[in-house]
């Protein structure tokens, strides 16, 4: 027991010293001396139980903590940054644990007092700690812990999701905009105003703008998914039983979502810059057509990009017919140097729709959404506010933060970083005369040499656990062609990808004279 109230003297004793002499001010007549009884120290530790605790169960050895910097490279700053999150993610800093004072961390690395700063600060935007004043620097967050992810027993290669960048120092940024916006929680609970506040839609315009598109507030509404906006648009625009126009090949959703609403599709052909202009002129002449959908920037399937000039042409088409043009731009933001948008060029006759999904993540299942006017807004609004009442206000949150503090641009880039390297991977590894795809993308379009039929050779990959997409899934108006897609993003590793991208080139290479065998 002596040895107990020994050690509470030292505890108080250390709080005593550790505590501002304005914040014990008030305190002055009432708090006892560090010498005093243990009885009374005891007692008056009991109005400290957070402060003993914490002090009691290592605080002293977290004023003490001295990261191997070596362990993390240059610059020191940085390193400072990631050994705070590496050792967070392996317990030895837990949440509320007080960090040494700049200038003592400084003498103990040898390094200048200025760099260990700048190490807090970077820390800091990274949600890792925070100031308290007076008190000195806390641990304030738990980052993502380096488990593995989930990973599918069959190597799922249909899913078009962007690939997920392997960097530790991006991810803990990415968990520190989610600390940060759930500060904020009891708000992001409650209801919310339809299409998003207006420091959410200026966020918005912001990432537009990096697409070189200018969307002004009266005309963008954030809404709960593409799927959502997608129906919505044409329920403004079209009754059961209207034609759609659309690629020959083109993205499945659409597909869905025009047989929901009873729509009939029309599908143009396409060659590598995406739908020819004379058959859009054909289609509206012939069928009377008014609204085409397209996916002009790395079209899913086939990756083909739709150039300016063909742009042009087909917006010169659209407006000689009176077409209204719903532009998927949901893979925009990878090009480096993509064409501008049909909402550019054309934004009296377009409604643009762009998203996160395929530059960040799939999961956040947010659209942004700008209208040819104010006007034609107003229906789509009340339609989305009737289906889904508002986009998830945490995940708006989420994508507002990320968009503010630059972590957004910062998981594009290295998604696009991951993209090459993959597609390299894939050059690397498959026939080159086996297939279509953009660098710039994360998915490709093969075709499939003779005697192979697409569901026998998907039906042969997913014998030895691999999965693709055959042309079915695509293809309007025409027969299906002998082709497959495969996606290279998700959640498999580079490792990962090129063993399934192996085991594709031996069917190829060694069963392709079989291929009618497994039909």
């Amino acid at each position: 027991m002596r040895a107990a109230l020994t050690q509470n003297s030292r505890i108080y004793a250390d709080y005593l010293n550790a505590t501002p002499r304005r914040c014990l001010k008030f305190q002055h007549d009432v708090l006892p001396a560090h010498d005093a009884p243990d009885s009374q120290i005891e007692c008056i530790l009991t109005a400290f139980p957070l402060y003993a605790k914490s002090r009691s169960h290592g605080g002293d050895m977290t004023d003490r903590w001295t990261p191997d910097l070596t362990r993390f490279g240059k610059p020191h700053y940085k390193a400072i940054a990631d050994a705070i999150a590496h050792d967070m993610r392996e317990g030895r800093l837990r949440v509320s644990d007080r960090l040494p004072p700049q200038r003592d961390l400084a003498e103990r690395l040898g390094i200048n007092f200025t760099t260990v700063a700048r190490g807090y600060v970077e820390a800091q935007k990274r949600g890792l700690i925070e100031s308290r004043t007076g008190q000195g620097t806390f641990v304030a967050g738990q980052p993502r812990r380096s488990h593995p992810a989930m990973r599918p027993s069959v190597a799922d290669l249909t899913m078009n999701l962007p690939p997920e960048p392997e960097d530790r120092a991006l991810a803990d940024r990415m968990q520190a905009g989610l600390v940060r916006i759930a500060r904020d929680l009891p708000t992001l609970l409650r209801y919310q105003g339809f299409g998003g506040t207006y420091v959410q839609r200026e966020a918005a315009a912001h990432l537009l703008a990096w697409r070189g598109l200018i969307a002004t507030q009266e005309r963008l509404a954030i809404c709960p998914g593409t799927h959502l906006a997608f129906q919505a648009i044409l329920q403004s625009l079209l009754q059961p039983g209207e034609m759609l126009m659309c690629e020959a090949l083109t993205y499945p959703g659409i597909k869905a979502v025009a047989g929901r609403l009873g729509l009939r599709l029309i599908g143009l052909p396409i060659d590598d810059e995406g739908i020819e202009p004379d058959a859009l002129d054909a289609a509206c002449r012939d069928h009377g057509a008014r609204v085409l959908y397209m996916n002009p920037t790395l079209l899913n399937p086939t990756t083909s990009t739709c150039s300016q000039p063909r742009r042009e042409a087909l917006i010169e088409v659209a407006r000689r017919h009176g077409v209204t043009i719903i532009e998927d731009d949901a893979y925009g933001l990878l090009p480096r140097n993509p064409p501008p948008a049909f909402a550019t060029l054309a934004p009296e006759i377009t409604w643009y729709v762009g998203s996160l999904s395929k530059c960040i993540g799939a999961g956040l299942r947010i659209a942004y959404v700008v209208a040819p006017d104010q006007r034609s807004l107003w229906p789509v609004s009340a339609i989305l506010r009737t289906a889904s009442v508002m986009a998830s206000p945490l995940a708006t949150a989420l994508s507002t933060q990320w968009i503010e503090d630059g972590t957004a641009r910062q998981v594009i880039h290295a998604v696009r970083r991951e993209c090459a390297a993959r597609q390299n991977l894939a050059a690397e590894t498959l026939p080159s005369c086996s297939y279509m795809t953009n660098p710039e993308g994360f998915h490709l379009w093969m075709a499939l040499p003779e005697p192979w039929q697409r569901s026998a050779f998907a039906a042969r990959l997913r014998a030895s656990d691999l999965s693709v997409v055959v042309s079915d899934a695509f293809c309007v108006g025409q027969a299906p062609v002998e082709a497959v897609r495969i996606s290279l993003g998700g959640v498999l590793s580079r490792a990962e990808l090129r063993i399934a991208l192996d085991f594709v080139r031996h069917v190829l290479e060694t069963e392709t004279e079989r291929g009618a065998e497994f039909a």
